[in-house]
């Protein structure tokens, strides 16, 4: 029945493959079941609900994503655009949680709506290939740049902005202050051991690496106390979710300016999306002839009903994972790895302790480590054609830069278009191109 259903055979992969790699894709993600209540609670939202949110909403949507398209991809709330709801919208714009998930439940159907007039499928295929092939490898950056910085290995600094960790910013008071709460001497030593570790695993071609670096790196965390095992329970009951469920505000749609912030959310999302179709796609060597994404369409289906059903639930938007890709790494090519990323979502949600003891110091390793595998696309960006490198790097250098996705492909076709119109290569520049360059530039001149 797999076999019919995903289609292993024909793509290349096994049983044995496809659930590794739904397990290392759920072990790198699954600090969004914590990361997101934590933010969403500054909110005012009940952390506890949230929580449930968060994983029952990750685990629709990605099995969706699963069924309906049949690729490895996972999806849950996103982060950044979790940052904007509670920062943004409810506490610096002063408006009600409840307000804020009716913007986020109007922008998953405004997803949807723009999914099945393949309006977002025909975005994603009117990217050059050149600028695909970047945004694979800037997601690569992205992803790399937040693993030394989860890590701890890289550091704030006012003076250079980021800077190398030393022992000195455990000395000094003032340099400690800026660290993430969760980096210690210890915690710093282990990241380092873990990207070791994992590095020769996959030097050594050992399957199921990047989910071995995660439990081995996790177990030797417990004697340093980087792997909190204090009140340590194995099963307990979730909490209710009657809190959220249902509980957005739509009558409060038409007070002034929401249209822009439904605008952002839309804009977010759709981006970041595209952005982690494109690149992990490009990676997995998924595209056609044409660099185009087979089954688009039902990809981008999952991903709107995802945001609608996480807004219902009570939940920002749902998003397609950047975590991905380390499924992707350890060989996951179908549906049948996004079905497992669901099925121990939903069993997070009674596993939650044993999730939680996860330390930053055994995932981040792994997203350096995968931002190593993302950047041989690179290889095939012509890059004696500075019409096509110079939008390529900009979009490459965009994404850790501007710490966003969504951001770097601004860039990347922003620059494209204008260069290919000051060459005179107009014919090299799609109508959809031409309205994506317009659309980002009133989105600075609103912004």
């Amino acid at each position: 029945m797999l076999e019919r259903l995903f289609k292993l055979q024909e793509n290349g992969t096994t049983v044995r493959t496809e659930v590794l790699a739904g397990f290392t894709t759920f072990m790198t993600m699954a600090y969004i079941i914590f990361v997101n209540p934590a933010i969403l609670s500054q909110a005012g939202m009940p952390f506890g609900a949230v929580m449930v949110a968060t994983a029952v909403s990750a685990a629709f949507a990605t099995l969706l994503m699963g069924l309906l398209a049949n690729y490895p991809f996972a999806l849950a709330p996103g982060m950044g655009l979790n940052a904007f709801f509670t920062y943004t919208v409810v506490l610096g714009m002063g408006l009600s949680w409840q307000t804020a998930l009716a913007a986020v439940f109007v922008s998953g159907i405004t997803f949807l709506l723009l999914t099945l007039t393949r309006a977002r499928e025909a975005i994603i295929n009117s990217i050059p290939l050149s600028l695909k092939y970047a945004v694979s490898v800037g997601i690569g950056l992205f992803i790399a740049f937040i693993g030394f910085t989860n890590a701890g290995i890289i550091v704030p600094s006012s003076a250079t902005m980021v800077s190398l960790i030393t022992p000195h910013h455990f000395a000094d008071p003032e340099l400690a202050a800026t660290l993430k709460p969760w980096v210690t001497p210890a915690s710093v030593l282990l990241s380092i051991f873990g990207l070791v570790f994992t590095g020769f695993l996959v030097v050594r071609k050992v399957r199921g690496a990047l989910l071995y670096g995660i439990l081995v790196t996790t177990v030797l965390g417990i004697p340093f106390g980087v792997t909190n095992v204090e009140n340590f329970r194995l099963v307990s009951a979730p909490p209710s979710l009657a809190e959220t469920f249902l509980a957005l505000d739509l009558r409060s749609l038409l007070d002034y300016g929401l249209i822009t912030i439904i605008f952002t959310f839309a804009f977010v999302d759709l981006f970041d999306s595209v952005g982690t179709f494109i690149g992990v796609a490009s990676k997995a060597r998924m595209l056609d002839d044409r660099g185009h994404l087979p089954r688009a369409n039902r990809a981008l289906l999952a991903d709107s009903l995802g945001t609608i059903f996480g807004s219902l639930t009570g939940t920002s938007t749902v998003t397609t994972y950047i975590e991905s890709a380390s499924g992707v790494a350890e060989g996951g090519r179908t549906g049948l790895t996004a079905l497992v990323v669901a099925g121990l979502f939903l069993l997070s949600i009674f596993f939650s302790p044993l999730v939680g003891i996860i330390p930053n110091a055994a995932t981040a390793p792994i997203l350096i480590i995968v931002g190593i595998f993302m950047m041989e696309p690179i290889m095939r960006i012509n890059f004696n054609d500075f019409l096509e490198a110079i939008p390529a790097f900009f979009a490459i250098v965009m994404m850790p830069f501007a710490f966003s996705i969504a951001e770097g492909i601004v860039a990347g076709v922003l620059i494209y278009t204008a260069l290919h119109a000051l060459a005179g290569k107009f014919e090299k520049i799609s109508l959809t191109m031409w309205i994506l360059t317009v659309l980002f530039l009133l989105r600075f001149i609103v912004a």
